[in-house]
């Protein structure tokens, strides 16, 4: 018997499947290294997928 397939994962529209990056915030530290913070796409929440939508029925409730 053929086993269930899911459907390929769909990449966020907003952030295209990079979901989190590093920002500079300008100048070093003692060490010589850049001041950065890291920051999260809001849409997907840092997994770069969103979930599928979900086609309503006609008459049918949401």
């Amino acid at each position: 018997m053929a086993q269930p397939t899911t459907g390929p994962a769909r990449v966020c529209s907003n952030c295209d499947g990079f979901p989190t990056v590093r920002v500079t915030l300008g100048g070093r530290d003692r060490r010589g290294n850049l001041r950065t913070i890291t920051v999260h796409c809001p849409a997907c929440h840092g997994t770069g997928t969103r979930p599928a939508r979900t086609a309503q029925l006609v008459g049918g409730r949401a």
